[in-house]
């Protein structure tokens, strides 16, 4: 299994749901990103505002920022080395880098949707609540 790591631009949050408008990119990053956490797989997302020292750490990051400017993050590394820049990797790309099938993040979307179904008051609790 390979290690996946995004440096994403400076920001103020991962989501994309921080400002008046959401940005169905980010979104989508931090649910993919989650949903693969969950399955086990290595990958990692950083945040320049909020990691400012791995970017000058990372010596493949620190390279392309110095020679190609902020314009070219975010930098998605594969086991240390630069696959993508200036663009988040699409849905294919990181499953295909972290070993992950399309039904192993199926299985993962659908077991977190029946945990959040299956909690709460309704969801086996005897006490009657909501169900009533």
């Amino acid at each position: 299994m390979s290690k996946v790591e995004i440096f994403d631009p400076a920001m103020c949050c991962s989501t994309g749901v921080c400002g008046p408008g959401v940005d169905p990119e980010l979104l989508r990053m931090a649910t993919i990103i989650s949903n693969l956490q969950k399955a086990g797989k290595d990958i990692k997302r950083h945040n320049l505002s909020e990691e400012p020292q791995i970017y000058v750490d990372n010596k493949a990051v620190n390279q392309v920022l110095m020679n190609e400017g902020v314009d070219a993050l975010p930098v998605t590394l594969v086991d240390g080395k630069v696959v993508k820049k200036g663009g988040y990797p699409s849905n294919e790309e990181l499953l295909e880098w972290t070993g992950t099938t399309e039904e192993e993040l199926v299985t993962i979307m659908v077991k977190e949707e029946l945990s959040k179904v299956s909690g709460g008051c309704c969801g086996g609790d005897d006490s009657g609540c909501c169900c009533g």
